[in-house]
């Protein structure tokens, strides 16, 4: 035989076998065929269809807005949603996504308006909303292809839109039941509103900025009293105009104090020293006030013609300003709340865009923050300002314009939150809610049990009507139950744009009259629906009614939803059906740029799902990527984060390599009772992760799945049990029952694992499935029952092993260290135990201990003395001994064995391995 034959017959390089599973990924250029592979054999219809007959899952998905490709927000929220339904259907139940997109309200018509440009003048409120139905419809079509290249499944033909004709009759239905039931009511009180789009905001809908305004000290006159006033503190002077009232609190004191040059002064005792400090008076108190001191004055407004009433309110704090509180019914919730109780009317001489109206002649016209300086000039002027600077806070602005709101008195439609004791049935139904995590349920009740009535309506074109009528007679608002429901039934056969296109008439019901003048000469009005009201009512249009019967398993969305869509769902549902829509919240936190800051284009640290991960690393690495989070909270992602998370693939993946390269050889059947003990202990160690993970995807702890999957591929199996079995699994002969044995324990790790990951890891699972042979899709299989390898004595003999195992490698370390070995099949392996009475490997052979340790021989008794000792440690059971093997080295296996005589010998098993 020539050498090079020889070389290549006893060659120990490590070659797989051939397989197709590619050694480089590609993700990016090969998941999208594997996506029109699963629409064109129906995965998704038949992964259902597998489990038709199981318990019922069912999670609702959370409508995003239509208005722009999906972020990395989006991709976090919707890779959660679908490895929960596949997880899920894999667990054992019947599990379905019918994903929905949020279409109406100020947005789009923003967008569509700011798109049209100077034709926007000339466009038609029916073209506007065709317009923005076209807008809506492009954006579902691509945040659709974002969720199939995320490897979500899903079913295009079943998805919900808020514009779609049958959910926008389900709309007015609901908002039609909620009316019977007493609900809806209309009335005029503050709301935000702004000024800069013209309509009001839902509480929802604000977000809070920095924002700087003018901080006054200012003066009422004290009728009657010469030199006497109220001090009031504000940082709106645009709303004194519209104030009717200095509200106290009756358990704070007050008094009067002598400011001097500045006159006799009132404010509340506890705020005297720092209101000196910070106008720079010096104030002695005078006398003490009682609350019928305070009850029988009355005050001067600083500038208009008209008294300023005194009342009482517990929002009046020593929190900041004097403690007596400038109020103006018609611009703020607790002024309005105590002026109507009252009898003040919620009075607010400001128009749509801000500007004062008639009812202020004085700057008609002029927009308040214009006025504000001119106010404070003004009180200036008249004497009555006692100090001015200026006061930086946080401010509510709008989410769309992004500019400050004000709180405005205007005609709205409103949900009454306190109708037939509806808060505290609420607060008692959130109690039964598993929130997840568990501070959820004390943030949507602080937020339940202090919010106001749910302001419905909006002055825009792009959404869904509120039929209501006004009579052009008396101005008489009409709406009752049998005028919605005249309405529903016409929506329902024409949809909702009837209520542009046709006449009052013909919409209403026969010989309909107003209700005071009993004219029949009513137009329709122009409010619309809050867009939040739109998704709250989701629950209704997507399950009808079995949803109230049994609510949905479960909510997943972002935290900022508990006083969005957690409460808008929660208000109709309840109010209706007297459940919750949900048995489960389970919320995610914030994606944040890896130093923990916000997203945005301005600061240039922007991650784009697609194309700064997928179109590089692949949808799989993102979806991994969000299995590392534990998105309870924020969570962070970078280039370099994402780098990593590819790395870790990597290592995933070169473990199913491994393990598609050595099971396509063993076709031979083999009991279970025959597996070596070494691959039973493996299979046991199985069966521990696969319960483990069941758990950890049941209770939507993910990121405990990866590392779970992380650890043993990389520790469990590529560290420990492939070193150890790879003697075997290239020395010992095919048709071998140690062979088998491994072959048919890695066969089994190998479908467990593929099975156990594809909810995460979608494309690799597949992909993995279909190179092992099978023809179905692994998303067709439950997660396994592995009870059978349970073996808990097994478990425990190979504890010790282990152990010793560990501190056999610091010895061999030692011995390498010196240069006496290299690798550990040159070392031979001497255990004495401590207690000549007790080993507890003796259950072990030799044989299956040199396996175990990676070394060619293990002696369980003295060595002769004569032996070369390379390194030696103890431990509490044995003292270690690494010793030279006087044998030669097999050419084939490289192991020392006592059956090699000469230099170049193959051992015995070589021999017989290769015939």
């Amino acid at each position: 035989m020539a050498k090079s034959e020889s070389e290549n017959l006893y060659s120990k390089t490590v070659l797989l076998p051939q397989t197709a599973f590619p050694m480089k990924a590609d993700l990016a250029t090969r998941e999208p065929k594997q996506i029109q592979t699963w629409k064109t054999e129906k995965t998704f219809f038949k992964m259902k269809e597998a489990r038709k007959d199981k318990p019922k899952f069912v999670l609702h998905d959370g409508p995003p807005y239509a208005n722009g490709n999906f972020h990395t927000g989006h991709s976090l929220n919707k890779i959660l949603k679908d490895i929960i339904i596949k997880s899920k259907s894999m667990n054992g139940f019947q599990a379905d996504m019918i994903p929905g997109w949020d279409c109406h309200g100020l947005p789009i018509e923003v967008q569509v308006l700011k798109n049209l440009g100077k034709e926007a003048r000339n466009t038609s409120p029916t073209e506007l909303r065709k317009k923005c139905r076209e807008y809506a419809a492009e954006f579902v079509g691509k945040q659709g292809d974002d969720l199939t290249r995320f490897l979500c499944f899903w079913d295009e033909n079943n998805k919900y839109l808020t514009m779609a004709p049958e959910f926008e009759a389900k709309i007015v239905e609901v908002f039609g039941g909620l009316f019977e039931k007493g609900y809806i009511y209309k009335g005029k009180k503050p709301v935000y509103w702004c000024i800069d789009l013209a309509t009001a905001h839902a509480e929802a809908e604000i977000e809070y900025q920095n924002h700087t305004s003018p901080s006054i000290y200012v003066k009422f006159p004290i009728k009657g009293e010469k030199d006497s006033y109220c001090l009031i503190w504000t940082t709106t002077p645009w709303t004194l105009p519209a104030n009717l009232a200095i509200c106290f609190n009756e358990n704070l004191d007050y008094a009067l104090f002598d400011g001097g040059e500045h006159g006799k002064m009132i404010l509340a005792v506890g705020l005297a020293e720092t209101v000196a400090t910070k106008t720079g008076v010096p104030l002695t108190k005078i006398k003490n006030l009682s609350t019928d001191d305070l009850r029988n004055m009355m005050f001067r407004h600083p500038f208009l013609d008209q008294d300023s009433i005194p009342l009482f309110g517990n929002h009046v704090t020593l929190e900041a300003g004097t403690g007596c509180v400038h109020t103006a019914p018609g611009h703020g919730t607790d002024d309005y709340r105590v002026g109507s109780l009252a009898g003040l009317p919620a009075y607010s001489p400001v128009d749509d865009y801000g500007r004062y109206t008639d009812e202020f002649p004085l700057m008609q016209g002029i927009k308040i923050w214009d006025a504000n300086p001119k106010i404070v000039e003004l009180l200036r002027e008249k004497g009555l300002l006692l100090h001015y600077s200026e006061f930086q806070h946080s401010y509510p602005h709008s989410w769309r314009s992004k500019k400050p709101l004000i709180f405005r008195a205007t005609p709205q439609w409103f949900f009454s939150i306190d109708h037939d004791d509806l808060r505290t049935q609420s607060l008692k139904a959130i109690d039964s809610v598993q929130w997840i995590p568990d501070w959820g349920i004390t943030r949507i009740r602080s937020m339940v049990e202090s919010r106001p009535d749910w302001c419905l309506s909006r002055q825009r074109n792009w959404g869904v009507p509120i039929p209501s009528f006004t009579c052009k007679s008396c101005g008489t608002t009409h709406l009752t139950a049998d005028t919605i429901q005249h309405f529903i039934q016409i929506v329902k056969k024409e949809g909702i744009e009837v209520w542009y296109e046709k006449e009052a008439a013909e919409l209403l019901p026969k010989d309909t009259k107003c209700e005071k003048c009993d004219s029949i000469d009513l137009k329709q009005d122009k409010d619309i629906l809050d867009v939040w009201f739109d998704s709250g009512v989701s629950s209704f249009a997507v399950f009808g009614d079995s949803i109230g019967k049994e609510p949905a398993d479960l909510y997943l969305e972002g935290s900022d939803q508990h006083r969005g869509w957690f409460q808008s769902s929660l208000w109709p549902s309840m109010g209706i059906r007297g459940v919750p829509p949900y048995k489960s919240v389970l919320t995610h936190g914030y994606v944040l740029d890896e130093k923990g800051h916000a997203m945005s284009k301005s600061l240039g640290n922007v991650i784009n799902p697609t194309t700064d991960i997928i179109q590089l690393y692949g949808a799989d690495i993102l979806r991994l990527w969000v299995s590392t989070q534990d998105f309870r909270d924020d969570v962070k992602i970078g280039k370099d984060s994402i780098k990593i998370v590819s790395e870790t693939y990597r290592k995933l993946r070169n473990t199913f390599r491994y393990l598609l390269g050595n099971t396509s050889v063993s076709a031979l059947p083999l009991k279970q009772e025959e597996l070596e003990e070494i691959d039973a202990f493996y299979l046991s160690k199985l069966h521990n992760l696969t319960e483990d993970i069941k758990k950890y995807y049941s209770t939507y702890q993910f990121h405990q799945v990866y590392q779970k999957l992380l650890l043993f591929c990389t520790v469990d199996l590529s560290q420990d049990y492939f070193e150890i079995i790879r003697d075997r699994m290239y020395c010992d002969a095919k048709d071998s029952k140690t062979r088998k044995s491994s072959e048919y324990a890695l066969s089994v790790i190998l479908e467990t694992l593929a099975v156990l990951s594809a909810p995460i890891l979608s494309f690799t699972a597949e992909e993995v499935w279909k190179e092992s042979g099978k023809t179905d899709s692994v998303f067709f299989h439950d997660f396994p029952d592995l009870s059978r390898f349970k073996n808990e004595n097994t478990e425990a003999s190979f504890v010790t092993v282990f152990e010793t195992k560990e501190a056999i490698q610091k010895a061999l370390e030692e011995a390498r260290q010196k240069g006496k070995i290299g690798k550990s099949l040159e070392a031979k392996i001497n255990l004495v135990p401590k207690d000549p009475n007790k080993n507890p490997l003796s259950s072990f052979t030799s044989e299956q201990l040199e396996l175990t340790f990676v070394v060619s021989q293990v002696d369980l008794k003295n060595s002769p003395s004569d032996e070369e000792e390379l390194a030696k440690l103890g431990t509490d059971l044995y003292d270690i001994r690494v010793l030279k093997p006087k044998e030669g080295e097999c050419p084939r296996c490289w192991r020392h064995t006592q059956d090699i005589h000469k230099e170049g010998d193959l051992c015995k098993r070589c021999k017989d391995a290769i015939g």
